[in-house]
């Protein structure tokens, strides 16, 4: 059959090659009265003008708009995430690594270093195509940011997050507005009122990164702690309040007289009232009927893209600017979060990863640090710096200790709430599209943005050192474990394990579970169903077993740094970690459990995991009198349940003079538990055991991977602890 096949496939190449040569031969008679003979050209003349010719295409080709773009956003896409992740590294938001990515690819370094490589990449007449692409991912990433903005929340704190956001806005405002008055003579674009530049020097010191913020206190675990759910009340009704003041500056920026700035300011009211109450009702009306992802489909999609597409068009043609549209079209979405997950999902990637990063890098080629050549204009960039710190970090400190906030959770907030990142730049590139700003104050404001968001980390680290606390909080005296698991089943089975080794047999015990997100990347939603999905087998475990949980949950792009310094908050008897192949493997897993071994202080118990149903008996391997810490543990499973047994297989004849051994297993569960005298050798090659469990030290572990390499493929599930 396979040759009759092949036969058929040969055949079938050969005749219609065959033909197609044939038509191609003939065909050459009909060009003799279309084409005119060329002059005859000698062989070498010729090969050198198709080679010219050649180059000269790929030269036009590579000219092309198309390909520029393409060059264009490899090199930004690239650039941007090398950056971004180099600033997670330091425990700075990746979105300062984008803004630095912009100010290098701009004229700031890269145009000062080397022109003509800036003018290859991005040539004056593409900018225009650049900066329309950039404004679609602004679109797409402000309705993100308006999903994200849960408005019930506002009902819950709504008291003191008014109060804090509100003071956070207006001290700000009243200082960029007093500061423009000193700064419109000399660094306003001529022609432009004094009341737009002075409303939008307000504007821009007013505003807070939401994202950034979400970001910051999701990586920290506070996004469900009281003081987590008030700053970010507070960047909501921050951010609210802020957009709808930036639509009404810029209504009357773009107005032509107080008649049209009326007539524009009347139209985004009529606008704002149909979304609300016409728009906003029908959306949930068919988030109802859609309510499961099998249902939205490509429809139910195309007709919010559609949505946000009109609402952005609307508030572009009355005047405010379409972002305000997308923004607001976000925020009268379905409260129903599956609904807002599922769109998120569909728009984040395409917008965050490929689009947005188009805006950081147009905005570094705008941004002209050259222009402040002289100490004055350097001067004039650190008073902007210290009044936006002074207006945002000050006025929401004391705004917050006023509505009863500690001093630690005042200055966090204050910290957080000073933070501008790219809510900043999308400000500021507005009232540079307006004229508003010149280049030289855009430059200013942008390194204000750029420090104000990079200073929220170290100044949150040296405020949680100020008033530092040895514990979290929540433990109790007795044996107390932690639970640190990657994926959701081994967090199950941890759980199972701990069970069976009777952990948690005082009353007085504690077992905390321990899992981190590893990315920071996503939205507060996102990391919720994360946060669920992550606890969903354990909290099973823990329902059948009748054990109360202790949960930490975080997201973070250095994992394994935030679970030690998790567990370094506390004082726990035992840290169980999982682990699918063997210990200390040179990969990155291998790495991480050989980083809590060394640098975590309590013991550290590594489960390999091989599909135990249940542990009836346990087989401990003992050897030397610095492995006796591990007959506490066969003591609390023979104490689990009366038919438990344990096998004990010793070497070098420590165990039958052992007193210790006496004393914690041998004379109160005798009959339950029996001896093996065998060699290391024999463990490693030949040994073989019915077992449920192995528990070993990591001394005896070492030993044996020292006899014979994959000795441990024979054994059912391993528990090896280091001390």
């Amino acid at each position: 059959m396979k040759n009759n096949t092949a036969a058929f496939y040969i055949a079938t190449l050969l005749i219609f090659g065959a033909a197609l040569w044939l038509i191609l031969c003939q065909g050459k008679h009909l060009e003799s009265p279309r084409i005119q003979l060329q002059p005859f050209v000698e062989s070498s003349t010729a090969a050198s003008q198709e080679g010219a010719h050649f180059f000269s295409n790929l030269q036009k080709n590579i000219r092309h708009p198309l390909a520029i773009l393409l060059m264009q956003i490899f090199c930004i896409m690239i650039i941007a995430r090398i950056l971004g992740h180099l600033m997670t590294k330091i425990g700075q938001p990746s979105v300062i690594g984008e803004i630095i990515a912009g100010i290098i690819l701009g004229p700031s370094l890269l145009g000062a270093v080397s022109p003509e490589i800036s003018q290859f990449i991005f040539p004056e007449e593409s900018l225009r195509r650049l900066q329309v692409l950039s404004q679609i991912g602004l679109v797409l990433f402000m309705f993100i940011i308006g999903m994200e903005l849960d408005i019930s929340v506002l009902k819950k704190k709504a008291h003191a997050a008014v109060v804090i956001s509100h003071v956070s806005i207006v001290f700000p405002y009243f200082l960029g507005v007093a500061l423009a008055y000193f700064l419109y003579s000399s660094y306003a674009p001529p022609g432009t009122p004094f009341i737009a530049f002075a409303l939008f020097m307000g504007i821009a010191l007013s505003i807070t990164a939401f994202p950034v913020l979400a970001r910051i206190i999701q990586e920290r675990n506070l996004a469900h702690s009281p003081l987590g759910t008030l700053i970010i009340t507070c960047a909501a009704a921050d951010d609210i309040t802020a957009w709808c003041l930036l639509a009404v500056v810029v209504a009357i920026s773009t107005a032509g007289g107080a008649i049209s700035a009326v007539g524009s300011i009347l139209l985004s009211i009529l606008y704002v009232l149909v979304m609300w109450f016409i728009v906003k009702p029908l959306l949930e009306r068919m988030a109802v009927k859609y309510d499961t992802p099998e249902s939205i489909n490509k429809t139910v999609v195309a007709a919010v893209f559609g949505l946000l597409l009109l609402s952005s068009f609307s508030t572009e043609i009355i005047g405010i600017h379409a972002l305000f549209g997308a923004f607001f079209a976000g925020v009268i979405m379905p409260p129903k979060k599956i609904f807002k997950l599922i769109l998120a999902e569909k728009i984040e990637d395409v917008s965050l990863v490929f689009l947005l990063p188009l805006f950081f890098v147009f905005t570094g080629l705008r941004t002209q640090i050259g222009l402040l050549n002289q100490p004055q204009l350097w001067g004039i960039c650190f008073l902007i710096i210290g009044i936006a710190v002074l207006g945002k970090f000050v006025g929401s400190t004391l705004a917050a200790k006023f509505v009863g906030q500690t001093w630690k959770d005042s200055l966090l907030i204050g910290v957080l709430m000073n933070t501008r990142g790219l809510m900043e730049l999308v400000v500021l590139n507005i009232g540079y599209d307006l004229g508003i700003l010149s280049a030289e104050i855009f430059t200013m404001m942008v390194l204000m943005a750029l420090i104000t968001t990079f200073m929220a980390g170290p100044a949150i680290r040296a405020i949680e050192y100020f008033f530092r606390e040895r514990a979290v909080g929540g433990l109790k005296e007795g044996f107390n474990t932690v639970l640190s698991f990657g994926s959701p089943q081994s967090g199950g089975r941890l759980l199972e394990l701990a069970h069976y080794l009777n952990l948690k047999n005082e009353k007085d015990s504690t077992v905390t579970v321990v899992h981190f997100s590893p990315s920071a990347d996503i939205s507060i939603s996102e990391a919720e169903q994360h946060e669920e999905e992550a606890f969903r087998p354990v909290n099973y475990a823990a329902s059948q077993f009748g054990i109360v949980l202790r949960k930490i949950f975080g997201v973070s792009d250095n994992v394994e740094h935030e679970i030690i310094k998790a567990v370094h908050r506390d004082n726990y008897n035992l840290i169980l970690v999982g682990s699918s192949r063997e210990l200390f493997a040179d990969d990155k897993t291998g790495g991480k459990v050989k980083n809590f071994v060394n640098r975590l202080d309590p013991p550290v118990g590594v489960f390999i995991d091989r599909s135990f149903r249940e542990i009836n008996e346990i087989l401990l391997i003992i050897g030397e009198p610095r492995d006796s810490f591990l007959l506490s543990y066969a003591r609390r499973f023979l104490e689990t349940d009366p038919a438990n047994r344990l096998a004990v297989a010793e070497y070098d004849l420590f165990l039958p003079s052992s007193d210790e051994f006496s004393r914690s297993i041998g004379s109160k569960f005798g009959n339950r538990v029996s001896l093996k005298n065998v060699s290391l050798d024999d463990i490693a090659k030949n040994f073989t055991t019915e077992a449920d469990l192995v528990l070993m030290s990591l001394n005896v572990w070492e030993k044996l991977k020292s006899k014979q390499r994959g000795w441990f493929n024979r054994f059912p599930s391993l528990l090896i602890i280091n001390k």
